[in-house]
């Protein structure tokens, strides 16, 4: 089955992970309409994909021959293409960022849960092969984590001043935390997190530039605790440019029971047991885009509603809060 489907937005991963995708999944996906609030924007993507330009996203929503939409960015609309979307009973593949807030946002997630539509949320993380096969080292070689390091150096084009993102590092924590939660497969039972403030300036305020948190994991009758430490900052000046691009950490390293690895997003991995050093490059898997939208189409066509990935993402916000509580009263939270 053919989905007919709207594009709201224009995000960052367009070019590089949505475009590809949809033009491989061809057989899938018929791009029938495309809003953008930047004109410019929705008339190219429309011409490449011979779809119509709207004027509204609401238009878009409510067109007989939209099936599904696909909101490539969180703007100034903020939920308002989504609750259209959910009245007009068309499912939404969410590929904005996941800093949703879990207490204020609440009434949108009612609104997506009574709608009774398909609603994913974009984990480019859980999807890309490195993580994948190290699920299955996981389960077959390394065994079970142990502990779990995830570190993310924002560059200088990843500042706020030159971004459209508003914050960044927000962002990544948030899905970094999903990240950790996704290959442990459980959930943490506590928090704890510091936070490094400095400023540019005399003149101007303190702002964070670096964050560290440190992710409880309980023990159960078949698996240790495990310990998640994820850090996250753009301490490295935007005039340093040698030093921007040294030697990047790992985006995650694992110690298992018999074994370490160390993942790069999308397709290095490399890890160690008793037998050695082994290195995989991934590259004749599928591109992340592709899995994602794979399994997009997979949960519309289905009778099975898929609800689960809103609930992570609201989880995953939910831990991040209780760290800023952790950094204003200094002491571990419950999560």
């Amino acid at each position: 089955m053919k989905l007919r489907i709207g594009l709201i937005g224009h995000g960052d991963a367009w070019q590089t992970r949505h475009r590809p995708a949809l033009r491989v999944l061809h057989d899938r996906f018929d791009v029938r309409a495309v809003f953008s609030t930047v004109a410019k924007l929705a008339e190219n993507v429309a011409g490449e994909f011979q779809a119509d330009v709207v004027d509204g996203y609401r238009a878009l929503v409510s067109r007989c021959d939209i099936d599904a939409v696909i909101v490539l960015q969180r703007n100034w609309l903020g939920w308002l293409p989504v609750i259209a979307a959910c009245e007009a009973g068309k499912a939404v593949y969410w590929a904005g960022d996941l800093d949703f807030d879990s207490v204020g946002d609440t009434e949108v997630r009612s609104i997506v849960e009574q709608s009774g539509v398909s609603f994913m949320v974009e984990f480019p993380r859980r999807f890309a092969p490195a993580t994948l096969r190290v699920k299955e080292l996981i389960a077959t070689r390394l065994g079970a984590p142990k502990l779990i390091f995830c570190h993310r150096r924002l560059q200088a084009c990843d500042d706020v001043a030159g971004s459209a993102d508003p914050n960044p590092a927000r962002r990544e924590l948030v899905e970094l935390i999903d990240w950790c939660r996704y290959v442990v497969g459980r959930e943490p039972e506590s928090v704890s997190s510091v936070e490094h403030q400095s400023q540019s300036s005399a003149d101007k305020p303190l702002e964070s530039n670096y964050r560290c948190m440190s992710l409880a994991f309980p023990a159960t009758e078949t698996h240790p605790s495990v310990t998640a430490q994820i850090s996250c900052g753009s301490y490295i000046r935007s005039t340093w440019h040698e030093a921007a691009g040294f030697r990047p950490p790992s985006a995650m390293q694992i110690c298992c029971e018999r074994g370490v690895a160390f993942l790069d997003l999308p397709t290095t991995l490399v890890w160690f047991d008793d037998a050695g050093r082994n290195m995989e490059t991934l590259d004749t898997e599928s591109p992340v885009g592709e899995k994602l939208l794979s399994q997009f189409h997979r949960s519309v066509t289905s009778l099975l509603r898929n609800m689960s990935d809103l609930d992570d993402a609201y989880r995953a916000v939910s831990i991040f809060e209780a760290a800023r509580q952790s950094e204003t009263e200094g002491r571990r939270i419950r999560v």
